[in-house]
């Protein structure tokens, strides 16, 4: 089937889709997103996408006058239009379109803008059995990144770092040697049988599958700790491991070169991934390929 994007209300084929060039998105990078899993055709962690959407909206005042169950319903129609079962949705709002001003516009008319592309998430089932290697590097963005905003040029430099290095990833490092997070995933190391993430902060994002990830943990009697953690503990763990809505959870076997744990993904792990794949299965009813 043609590739469609939704904007603004109308729904049209992906190279006919366009925003003004003054759309303060693309002259500021004044807006936010967000990136949903779509599973079985179904969408994942919905609820909690929209919140975090909604919180960021507030927090750059912008008014996004759609209520959340019409924005769900557009979604929805975007993604059955598409015709694909496995695919990302991706959602941006911009205050929209005005004379090129560092100031708001008087009256801004917010853009929404979503579209929907295939992903194969069965990619990963191969991934988290042989594990990932990562890259460091300096974390070299603005201090509000607890904000999920378009304005993602240092992540984009990191990740093709990592790309350059034939790594799956770049985890970012503070002045303090603090691990923050990746160019695009959340960071966890695992300890003595207790996994360990940043605590929430204007340092990292509040993922998605992260909170997702803490439950599961907990109700499965698995420890975890919010606390920051350095990059030499990091390469003194006994495993590592990152999540996102893309990968929602691989082991980290590899960080600049130096096995971590046996260099294998590990028993901790082995006990989290199923029970990821499991809560996917029960929102969506997709079920992961045998490995």
């Amino acid at each position: 089937m043609p590739q469609l994007a939704y904007v603004d209300g109308r729904i049209s084929l992906l190279r006919d889709a366009h925003v003004h060039v003054e759309d303060r998105g693309l002259q500021f990078a004044d807006a936010v997103y967000e990136v949903c899993a779509v599973l079985n055709g179904r969408l994942l962690d919905w609820p909690a996408h929209i919140a975090r959407l909604r919180r960021n909206l507030a927090a750059l005042f912008i008014d996004l006058a759609l209520s959340d169950a019409a924005l769900a319903l557009q979604a929805r129609r975007l993604i059955a239009a598409n015709g694909q079962a496995e695919a990302l949705l991706y959602i941006q709002v911009s205050r929209g379109a005005a004379r090129r001003d560092h100031g708001f516009p008087a009256s801004p008319r917010p853009s929404l803008i979503m579209t929907v592309r295939r992903f194969d998430f069965g990619q990963r089932i191969a991934q988290q059995a042989r594990g990932i290697a990562i890259i460091t590097l300096p974390d070299l963005r603005w201090r509000r990144v607890d904000m999920k905003t378009t304005g993602l040029l240092a992540n984009v430099l990191a990740k093709q770092d990592a790309r350059a290095a034939g790594a799956f990833e770049a985890w970012l490092v503070g002045e303090d040697g603090i691990v923050h997070e990746g160019g695009s995933t959340n960071a966890w190391i695992v300890k003595d049988g207790a996994i360990i993430t940043h605590p929430l902060s204007a340092s990292i994002l509040p993922g998605i599958a992260r909170a997702s990830l803490i439950a599961l943990a907990r109700s499965a009697q698995i420890v975890v700790v919010e606390r920051p953690f350095s990059l030499d503990e990091a390469l003194a763990a006994d495993e590592a491991l990152l999540t996102s809505t893309t990968a929602p959870l691989l082991p980290v076997v590899r960080i600049d070169g130096h096995a971590i744990g046996g260099g294998t993904p590990g028993p901790v792990a082995a006990r989290l991934a199923p029970l990821v794949w499991g809560e996917i299965t029960r929102q969506t009813g997709w079920v992961p390929p045998a490995a």
